[in-house]
């Protein structure tokens, strides 16, 4: 029989893009009812990150969270060539630039939008600009960690795609956790930030692909397959070709 069209893939994406989105616009609602002041367990994750603080934790936090700048791209970009194996190769590195740069416009328009000052600049253990919500530098570790995933799915099997995607998902949480260890960003920023790279992902997952070369259609060989004068023959049905009739 033919096979039927890939839909599973689409409908999933559907439904965890919308549940990923409903939470974060449930976040930024939630925020903007209070006005944008830090919530009680923002107030108290925060505190705990300022007590527990030590040189050697702040040292390889600032390291972390770097890696959420320029080597996010790097990311990026392996991603789009390892998820779309397009020709030239470097255009699938392209592409995955882009998304993730496209990413990061769209979260500084919500950031803006939504107007949340950070936490005070005395308790910060890094520089920071901009506005709090969602954290920047979460989004693009999140977005990027996404697109790798996408990729190592494509590319690998078994036990290694397994802690590939385990360890890209690792580093996007653990940049989140960076942002509030250094005191930059609230907890609520860092979470809104792993819902919209969250989101992106899965939204990038769910395009068609459009860019890649297509397969042959169910029955396109059968199509092609020349009949007794040299002529393509026909397409039997479903019907015919399970009870043997021609």
């Amino acid at each position: 029989m033919t096979p039927a069209p890939p839909v599973t893939l689409g409908r999933r994406s559907v439904w965890l893009s919308g549940v990923l989105a409903i939470a974060l616009a449930a976040l930024i609602a939630w925020v903007a009812v209070h006005h944008g002041r830090p919530l009680d367990w923002d107030l108290a994750l925060h505190a705990a990150a300022l007590q527990h603080r030590t040189p050697v934790l702040t040292t390889a936090a600032i390291a972390v969270t770097f890696t959420a700048q320029a080597p996010a791209y790097v990311v990026a970009a392996a991603g789009g060539l390892l998820a779309l194996r397009l020709r030239p190769w470097w255009f699938g590195a392209l592409v995955g630039v882009a998304v993730l740069g496209a990413g990061q416009l769209l979260r500084l328009g919500l950031s803006v939008g939504i107007g949340r000052a950070r936490p005070p600049s005395a308790d910060w253990a890094w520089p920071a600009s901009g506005f709090a919500l969602p954290s920047g530098h979460t989004t693009s570790a999140s977005l990027a960690a996404g697109l790798l995933c996408l990729g190592l799915a494509r590319s690998l099997r078994g036990g290694w795609r397994v802690a590939g995607v385990g360890l890209a998902v690792g580093w996007a949480g653990a940049v989140g956790l960076t942002r509030v260890y250094l005191g930059v960003h609230w907890p609520t920023d860092v979470l809104g930030g792993w819902l919209l790279g969250g989101l992106l992902t899965v939204l990038v997952a769910g395009l068609p692909a459009a860019v890649s070369p297509p397969g042959p259609s169910p029955g396109a060989e059968e199509m092609a397959a020349p009949g007794p004068s040299g002529a393509p023959g026909p397409q039997r049905s479903d019907q015919q070709r399970e009870s043997g009739q021609l």
